[in-house]
């Protein structure tokens, strides 16, 4: 797996790789993460067209996601201390 791209983003950070003809995008905030795998075939453009897919609105759900991630995971925690 090789790294093509980090985008810079206040809320996470953004890593996208290539690896066995898919793109990876990772997303990271702290201890939590996400990725997503999308065949090169499927993306028009290449690497440019995965910086299109990763708009603002796109990315924002994310950050969402980030949220019930952690709020999963706070709640699982405290139910067995």
């Amino acid at each position: 797996m090789r790294v093509l791209a980090e985008l810079p983003h206040p809320d996470c950070k953004i890593t996208i790789f290539g690896m066995n003809q898919k793109f990876i995008i990772k997303f990271e905030q702290g201890t939590l993460e996400q990725s997503y795998k999308l065949a090169e075939a499927d993306v028009v453009g290449g690497i440019n067209g995965v910086f299109e897919m990763l708009d603002e609105e796109f990315i924002q759900q994310v950050v969402g996601l980030f949220g019930q991630m952690r709020t999963a995971i706070i709640d699982t925690y405290n139910k067995y201390q």
